[in-house]
């Protein structure tokens, strides 16, 4: 994993990351072709843990991310915002008819710190497990969705990282707590107003 920036996302940087979250699944499903979004703002070029989700109609539609890897922020958002759209295993592709009925939610990531069971704090951490070559990850606001316990929260990750759900307890498993800076277009209304009109029919 890289470092990470703690930096917060400030309102600007919120809807610049939305909008590109937007025009990359236009383009990539409206249109079928892909597209690099341009940015020059130092925070959308840092490299940073990412996660975009996608719901419509209010239920999950796909939700993909990643905590490293060589991409800046603005790159690493268009990259999952259309694996979101596409790549999800657990759903059909994005049809172009359901782009404008979907809101984007973007979590991105602090920096990955190692923490005790004892010390999860749910609605403030989300959490890694690493066990070998098996790593689960689970954003911060899940557990508060499922109203889970920290023990519950620490077998759920486990579980998605397709371990045992006690694998936590193990001497050979890692555990490390984050926090996330999460923004949705149902906050920032301009950033599906301006980027809607870019491309749909």
């Amino acid at each position: 994993m890289f470092p990470h920036s703690s930096k917060s996302i400030n309102k600007e940087d919120q809807r610049a990351l939305l909008e590109i979250a937007r025009q990359a699944i236009v383009e990539a499903i409206v249109h079928g072709r892909t597209w690099r979004p341009q940015f020059s703002q130092c925070l959308l070029a840092e490299r940073r843990g990412v996660f975009v989700t996608l719901d419509r109609r209010g239920k999950l539609r796909g939700c993909v991310g990643q905590v490293d890897g060589p991409d800046p922020l603005a790159l690493a958002v268009a990259h999952c915002a259309v694996s979101a759209a596409r790549n999800d295993e657990r759903f059909s592709p994005v049809r172009p008819q359901e782009v404008r009925e979907l809101t984007i939610e973007i979590s991105v990531l602090s920096e990955f710190e190692t923490i005790e069971p004892g010390q999860i704090e749910i609605g403030k951490h989300g959490l890694m497990v690493v066990h070998g070559d098996f790593r689960g990850v689970l954003l911060p606001q899940v557990a508060i969705q499922r109203h889970w316990s920290p023990q519950r929260f620490l077998r759920e990750t486990c579980d998605k990282a397709g371990l045992p759900e006690d694998a936590w307890d193990s001497r050979e498993t890692r555990l490390f707590g984050f926090t996330a800076d999460l923004f949705s277009e149902a906050d920032i209304p301009a950033a599906v107003s301006q980027s809607s009109e870019k491309g749909l029919v």
